[in-house]
Parts: C-alpha cells; sequence; structure tokens
C-alpha cells in the first residue's frame, strides 16, 4: 500500500497587508487539495459608525479606513451623496477631483512598485535592503511619490486624509499660480515614470495566465479614475446603481472579508489595474500608450506578475493627465456647489489605485445617514487570489517549502492587497505527514 506524500505550509500571518491575514496551502502528492487567503481582521464597523452622521460627514470618515488611499474612499461617498441629492460635479471643481485623484495614483503606485514588490523580483527582502545597494533607484521611487503627494497636499490640505475635500467640491480651491509650481516637478516625474516602465518591463516574470472575467469602470475618451460606467470582459454594462445587481458578495468560513462573483456566474472575477488596463488600453494618454508598447503589454494583460508593469504605465498616464488638467485649469469662481439634502439612496463607484470602489448611501429628508454600504477592492479580489495561487502552486511543486513560500508572497504582492510596511510577508511553518 502507497501513500501519497502531503505537504502543509500555514502561514502564522501575513505582514505588508493591511489588516491581518494568512495563507494555508495542503497538498498531496502531486495535486494542490486546499488554498485559503485566511483574512481574520475584526470587523471594522465603518458602515454603523456612519449610520445617523450627516450627509457631509461620510467622505471624512471614510477616508480613515485607507492612509494609502484615502481620495479613493471620499470621492465615491462623495458621488454617492451627490448622485442621493440630485447633484453631478462637473467643470473645473470636477477636474480638480481628477487631478487630486491622479495624486493618489502616483503615490500609491510608486510605493507598492519601489518599496514593496520590486524587491521580490531583485531578490532583496525589501525596499531598505534594495535601498543599501542600489540607492538611487529607490530615490527615484521616492521623488515620484513626493511628486504625488505634492498634488494631494496643493489641492486636499494635506497628504495623508485629506481635510480640503467636502460633497459638492472643496472648502477652497487653488489658484492657478498653486497648481502652476507643481508643472516642473511632474515634468521631472514623468521621465522618472517613463524610465521606471523601462525598468520594471526588464523584470523577470514568472509565467501564470489567468482567466477571471474583469470588472473596471469606462469612460470612452479617458482612462478611468474617478467615473465612468462599469463593463466587464464577459460584456456586462452597467451604472452605479446595478452595482449590488451585478456583484453579488457571500461570506466563506475561513474569512471575514466577503467573496464575490458577478451574477450569474459561480466564476471569480479581478478588479485593479490589470481589468482597468485590459478593459481601457485604448484609452491611454499618448506618452503612457507608447510606454506600455515598448513594455510589450499588448491591448490586455492578464499575468498577475506583471501588473508591476501596468501600474508603471497608470504612473505615466496619471501624471499626464496631472500637467494636462493643471495647464487647463482656471480657478472656479465659488468653491463647491450647495447641495440639500433629501430622502434618497445614491451610488457611487471610482477606481481606487487597487480596482473598484462601491460607496452606497441612504439619506433621509434630513440628510442622515439611514444606511451605508461600502465594497473595496482587496474583498472583491479574495477569491481571484486564491484561484491564482492554486493554480501558480500547482505548477510549482518541485519547489523547497522555503521557495514556494518566496513565489507564494510574491504573487500575492502582485495585487497590492492593501499592503503596509511590514518587512517579511510570509512567517512560515511547515508540517509534512
Amino acid at each position: 500500500m502507497t501513500h501519497k506524500h502531503e505537504r502543509t505550509l500555514a502561514t502564522a500571518g501575513i505582514a505588508r497587508v493591511e489588516g491581518e491575514g494568512s495563507l494555508y496551502l495542503r497538498l498531496t502528492g502531486d495535486q494542490v487539495e486546499e488554498v485559503r487567503l485566511d483574512i481574520y481582521e475584526p470587523p471594522r464597523f465603518f458602515e454603523a459608525f456612519l449610520r445617523g452622521r450627516s450627509y457631509h460627514e461620510p467622505p471624512d470618515i471614510t477616508a480613515r479606513i485607507c492612509g494609502i488611499c484615502p481620495v479613493a474612499y471620499q470621492t465615491s461617498a462623495a458621488i454617492a451623496i451627490e448622485a442621493a441629492c440630485g447633484v453631478r460635479i462637473d467643470g473645473p471643481l470636477a477636474d480638480l477631483r481628477r487631478l487630486l485623484y491622479c495624486g493618489e495614483w502616483i503615490a500609491s503606485h510608486s510605493l507598492h512598485i519601489y518599496l514593496l514588490h520590486a524587491p521580490d523580483f531583485l531578490g532583496y527582502p525589501g525596499g531598505i535592503e534594495l535601498a543599501r545597494d542600489q540607492r538611487a533607484i529607490v530615490e527615484r521611487g521616492l521623488a515620484l511619490r513626493r511628486a504625488g503627494t505634492a498634488i494631494m497636499e496643493t489641492i486636499g490640505g494635506r497628504a495623508i486624509h485629506p481635510v480640503n475635500f467636502r460633497i459638492g467640491g472643496f472648502y477652497s480651491t487653488p489658484t492657478q499660480s498653486d497648481l502652476s509650481r507643481l508643472v516642473d516637478q511632474l515634468q521631472a516625474a514623468l521621465e522618472d515614470a517613463l524610465e521606471t516602465v523601462r525598468w520594471v518591463a526588464g523584470f523577470d516574470f514568472p509565467e501564470l495566465t489567468m482567466e477571471h472575467e474583469m470588472l473596471a469602470l469606462s469612460q470612452p475618451g479617458s482612462y478611468p479614475i474617478e467615473n465612468g460606467s462599469l463593463v466587464s470582459t464577459d460584456g456586462r454594462a452597467f451604472g452605479a446603481a446595478e452595482f449590488e445587481e451585478q456583484v453579488i458578495e457571500e461570506q466563506v468560513p475561513h474569512s471575514t472579508a466577503l467573496h464575490a462573483r458577478l451574477a450569474g456566474s459561480d466564476s471569480t472575477y479581478l478588479t485593479g489595474p490589470l481589468a482597468r488596463y485590459t478593459l481601457n488600453s485604448q484609452w491611454l494618454p499618448p506618452r503612457a500608450a507608447a510606454a506600455a508598447a515598448a513594455a510589450g503589454l499588448g491591448d490586455s494583460c492578464r499575468n498577475p506578475f506583471r501588473s508591476i508593469v501596468v501600474r508603471a504605465v497608470e504612473v505615466v498616464c496619471a501624471i499626464e493627465e496631472a500637467i494636462r488638467l493643471i495647464g487647463a485649469y482656471r480657478q472656479p469662481p465659488v468653491p463647491n456647489v450647495h447641495i440639500e439634502p433629501t430622502a434618497a439612496v445614491g451610488h457611487g463607484v471610482s477606481e481606487a489605485p487597487r480596482g473598484v470602489l462601491y460607496h452606497r448611501y441612504e439619506l433621509d429628508e434630513a440628510g442622515t445617514v439611514v444606511s451605508a454600504r461600502i465594497i473595496p477592492p482587496t474583498s472583491q479580489n479574495q477569491a481571484a487570489i486564491e484561484r491564482d495561487l492554486r493554480q501558480f502552486v500547482q505548477v510549482q511543486l518541485g519547489l523547497t517549502d522555503e521557495q514556494l513560500a518566496h513565489q507564494c508572497e510574491q504573487a500575492i504582492r502582485s495585487y497590492d492587497p492593501c499592503i503596509s510596511c511590514a518587512t517579511h510577508f510570509l512567517d512560515l511553518q511547515v508540517d509534512r505527514t
């Protein structure tokens, strides 16, 4: 009688993600039996915090959900509340929101590329070790990030949890001179961003082609950031108000984050840079489009490891957009549009650096929040990450446990699941029977 060799790889905790989680793999012989990305972070109750608050408050409250992408939460919240009250922001105020969001994309993507993901490809345990050997490279990444935070500070008042954002627009708006002072820094950042695309395109990428459906905003004529309708690779097209009909969330035993699927389908889907690029590459501005072509991305990208290249292209895109918006900017006569509360439900979606971020608010006639729902991109992607890990591990079974753990770390980091700044990703424990 023969017994198939069983390997169990379990992590005590995943660092370098925002929140608490672990990875569990069970392998029997040459088969992957189980893959679980265990998310055991306690519920944060933000939706409950919002009940009973004034309709003015959700942008400030939800910004605290994430210190890396607060503008995304502010924007989706404001769009949803404005929709409930029958108002749509346009003109210079809408352009300022897009410009502020560009700053967040630049800052967030640069952090991920240089300090959190590139070390995997270059054989370093983290960004600090990379900086010791290749200081100029890391300084380039930090300069890119500073260009993004400069935009956020100028428009938002500060880079982390901006204080100048409000429903209807802003508390105050910058002058043309305020924004013009950013142009030289952004022009230098554009050259750094183009060099970043060339740099990461030369990395050695493991082979993995994922077959999920993809979901992203679409805004024909421009690359989607702060606005648009939803489209998917299976041909769906729907507005924010239909989001909860099209996206089904389900509880799984091993996670306090819900798993998501598209209605009428049992398969997983992915949101984020790969989805945005695959569904919208034709709308990239000229220099970003040229950089993507030179990097060999083609019209679509389905290898999550190459997401670092897509993020680099999106940095170029955001800088190009920022320079264009600043050049066309004229300070509006008033910093915000007055919004009267009304009893209604509003929905808002924007493209956080990590993907589609959905907010829904129900207001009463006084403008008090009756209920709220927030669906972030990381929870939408969890099932897709697990499926990709199963596929990836299946062809990597010849690796040692240490090598396999490293490859799984790199694979998960490819999705940038709200990563924070710990040095090591997986604390690996191996049980063999």
